[in-house]
């Protein structure tokens, strides 16, 4: 997907000292790193993920997600839908189905309520993994994402890799009890569909019954200023960020029991009476749903 800022954090004190540190300690390892391992985490898409933090490295920077904005305005809109529907589904996750593991992968530049925030607001208890292969990310992460009574940890793996993902992650999650497998942004930059199926099928095997799956991407069906934002997106030098249809995406639940309202653009998916006050969302192209393995 196409980056842009995300909400800053104000760092004072011990986070800021952990913050410099993490970083100079993982300055030689992103220069070790090869271009598609530094440059992999670019969770973007046509929406922008503006507040969602998880935003990766556009080239050109601020003129560059600039001419983004130009190209297709309402990416802030995608965006900020992007985040709000994370907030529900892992509110309905650690609520409504009670699940409290989360394995989060793409986790991108921390922002507010991440993953883990929401979740221990509703399960104190709940453990989550974030997964991710970016050492700058990594290290905002562990300098910033912390738990006071759950458990958070962090994994340097790639999405191409699941198996390193899973064995790395059994280390803080118990893989016999349900997990909430979070996907978020991430598996369009996996351009071969199989691949991309084959990827969701081996994470899941190794999930018991009862895990979740949740999946937000970007889709080509609804804005062609959208999809020409994408395209100059991927012709800038970023990551490729594939743009997918909505049936595409239903795919990645092929075998699972959606919850309701299944695969839809995802302000729709359980909208809040807020969201609801002025009549249906309108729709964007970010389609997601959550889905259980039964």
């Amino acid at each position: 997907m196409v980056p842009t800022a995300g909400r800053p954090y104000q760092l004072t004190g011990g986070k800021a000292l952990r913050l410099r540190n993490a970083c100079r300690a993982t300055e030689e390892r992103r220069r070790d790193r090869t271009p598609r391992d530094r440059r992999q985490r670019a969770q973007l898409g046509p929406d922008l993920e503006l507040l969602a933090g998880r935003q990766g490295q556009l080239p050109g920077g601020p003129r560059g997600r600039g001419r983004l904005r130009a190209i297709y305005p309402e990416i802030v809109d995608v965006a900020r839908a992007s985040r709000r529907f994370l907030i529900r589904a892992v509110r309905y996750l650690a609520g409504e189905a009670r699940v409290q593991q989360f394995l989060d992968i793409g986790t991108g530049l921390p922002t507010a309520d991440n993953t883990h925030e929401v979740a221990q607001r509703l399960a104190p208890e709940a453990r989550v993994v974030y997964v991710d292969n970016d050492p700058v990310v990594l290290a905002h992460a562990r300098a910033l994402l912390t738990s006071t009574r759950g458990v958070t940890a962090y994994v340097d793996a790639d999405l191409h890799d699941p198996d390193r993902i899973l064995a790395a992650a059994a280390r803080t999650l118990d893989l016999t009890r349900p997990i909430g497998l979070m996907l978020l942004g991430i598996l369009g930059h996996v351009d071969d569909d199989a691949e991309a199926r084959s990827i969701v099928k081996r994470l899941l095997e190794a999930l018991p019954s009862g895990s979740y799956l949740t999946v937000c991407d970007g889709t080509n069906i609804i804005s062609e200023a959208g999809v020409e934002a994408q395209r100059v997106y991927n012709e800038s030098g970023a990551v490729p960020y594939r743009l997918r249809t909505p049936d595409q995406i239903a795919e990645f639940f092929e075998g699972l029991e959606l919850v309701e309202p299944g695969v839809v653009s995802c302000p729709r998916w359980r909208p809040d009476a807020t969201e609801r006050a002025s009549g249906a969302p309108a729709e964007m192209d970010q389609f997601a749903g959550v889905a259980r393995k039964p």
